[in-house]
């Protein structure tokens, strides 16, 4: 379980929402990074990776974090 201690998050609710949308965006990140993840699932993740952003652009996690991933970060800039 990843617990984040932020300032801007003091209730456990949210606290459970921002740990999440981070685990989660990590796991369609792994996903669809890997080569042998079918196509079909693919499509499948990308909308769950995509949704994750709004939570973590609040926590500023890009800020913190570069994506080193070429293909990862043009699709993440394509949605700013």
């Amino acid at each position: 379980m990843i617990r984040l201690v932020t300032s801007q998050f003091t209730e456990d609710a949210e606290d459970r929402l921002a740990g999440d949308a981070l685990a989660t965006f990590v796991a369609c990140a792994h996903a669809m990074l890997d080569p042998t993840t079918p196509e079909n699932q693919l499509r499948r993740l990308e909308p769950r990776l995509l949704a994750q952003l709004p939570t973590l652009r609040a926590l500023g996690v890009f800020e913190l974090f570069d994506v080193r991933d070429p293909a990862l970060a043009a699709l993440l800039a394509d949605e700013e």
